[in-house]
């Protein structure tokens, strides 16, 4: 492996930082606090390591003053009925590239990862992927259709589904095309369009077992076809295994009913699979003996290989993981303690380890996962060390608890050629320069 930039390379020198950074007295975290208020206490807009700005700060609301806002009243309660984010966040949104595609109804947009926290994304932050635009769809006017190879065919009203025990699961969603610009080489120099492509929520809906009981599926059915009620009629072939194992149909999410933009009033949620699966403005579920050959089916969402051929129905999103703080958006601004996060998810199950280089991948230590551990859902993990100005190849290397483990970008395109844009779950490299500075590089 060439142009390695060799940073710290073994377990006892990260024990021994993370050691000496557990042992801060109060005291030490204290004076930590008062340098770090007086480092922001000017006026005057200030460039930090990495190139970062820090913002325009007022001295007057500074400690030992009281703030302004504490000397007045602020709005009532029910001025704004549903609420928003804080003003000083309105940074915090989706994304997107505008040469990614020729028009915005058949478009996606991105996830903010790197200004995120915990492991569930917000609804307003759950990254988009429309193929005709999003439908405005009456709750009372719309219908679930289960016909085909069923003994007794059924139409369902959302009053229908919701009288049905309910379940709530966290689980991830992903675009299989996530991190896809980046197969040939390194070229979007943010984290949130390189795997924003990504979110995570609470679901909840009809196991779709509970459903297809009702309908009562013949001997011979053994497929399903997944229509939406969009523009498109965006459609999937799912097998009935997957249908009859974990798949929801969902009408809420993260506590309250379903945005338009995910899928209002029903979709369905493939735990773990490829995103455009998991059909929005779910109408009609048609079961068959086969897959349905049509439309985007065998084309669009298939993994070209080095040899012509091509893999499809390659339904499960491979272990992965990527490093959240440092980034491009994250530089580190200033040396001395650091925390690494990060976070890891595979569609094979739980995570059960995740490792991190300083050197391109030539060493490994292990990070803590942080938090909920849970199957099919982004896991949090996290690695405390000291930055003192050294350069580093900075990885993550996620193990799921089948044993798989996610690989290098050489191994995966030794594999799968380089004319992919599907399933691009290589570890991910990020370039700490001597200023703190972040950018998006490849070793291979």
């Amino acid at each position: 492996m060439s142009n390695i930039i060799k940073g710290p390379s073994t377990r006892e020198l990260m024990a021994q930082m993370a050691a000496e950074a557990d042992q801060l007295s109060i005291r030490d975290r204290r004076d930590f606090l008062r340098k770090g208020i007086a480092a922001v206490g000017g006026m005057a807009a200030t460039t930090m390591a990495g190139g970062a700005i820090a913002k325009e700060v007022n001295t007057a609301n500074l400690p030992p003053n009281e703030p302004a806002w504490g000397k007045q009243l602020g709005h009532g309660v029910v001025e704004n009925p549903y609420g928003h984010p804080s003003e000083y966040e309105k940074h915090v949104v989706r994304r997107t590239v505008p040469w990614l595609t020729a028009d915005s109804i058949a478009s996606i947009s991105m996830t903010p990862l790197q200004d995120l926290k915990g492991i569930i994304t917000p609804n307003g932050l759950v990254f988009e992927r429309y193929h005709g635009g999003v439908p405005q769809i009456p709750m009372e006017e719309h219908r679930l259709i289960i016909h085909g190879l069923v003994e007794r065919p059924i139409i369902f009203t959302m009053e229908d589904l919701m009288r049905f025990p309910s379940v709530s699961q966290i689980k991830f969603i992903e675009c299989p095309a996530n991190g896809g610009m980046e197969w040939k080489g390194a070229q979007m120099e943010a984290l949130q369009f390189t795997h924003g492509m990504l979110s995570c929520c609470e679901w909840t809906g009809v196991p779709l077992k509970v459903l297809l009981e009702e309908a009562g599926v013949k001997p011979e059915g053994k497929w399903i076809l997944a229509e939406g009620a969009d523009g498109s009629h965006m459609s999937r072939s799912i097998p009935l295994e997957k249908a009859l194992e974990d798949t929801l149909v969902v009408y809420a999410q993260n506590g309250e009913r379903l945005r338009p933009e995910q899928g209002y009033p029903l979709r369905l949620l493939n735990p773990g699979w490829e995103g455009n699966t998991s059909i929005k403005w779910l109408r009609r579920l048609e079961v068959g003996d086969k897959p349905w050959y049509h439309r985007e089916e065998t084309s669009k969402y298939t993994d070209l290989m080095p040899d012509g051929r091509a893999r499809k129905f390659t339904f499960v999103q491979e272990t992965n993981s990527v490093i959240t703080s440092p980034c491009p958006e994250n530089p580190i601004v200033k040396s001395g303690f650091l925390e690494i996060e990060g976070i890891a998810w595979s569609g094979r199950g739980r995570i059960k380890q995740v490792d991190i280089s300083f050197d391109g991948g030539v060493s490994w230590v292990p990070a803590n996962l942080k938090g909920l551990v849970l199957d099919k859902a982004l896991t949090r993990f996290s690695l405390v060390t000291k930055w003192d100005g050294q350069p580093w190849l900075l990885q993550s290397r996620a193990i799921d608890e089948t044993g798989y483990v996610q690989p290098t970008l050489k191994q995966l395109r030794d594999v799968r050629g380089g004319n992919s844009i599907y399933h691009k779950n290589s570890i991910h490299t990020w370039k700490v320069a001597p200023n703190g500075g972040i950018t998006n590089v490849q070793i291979t």
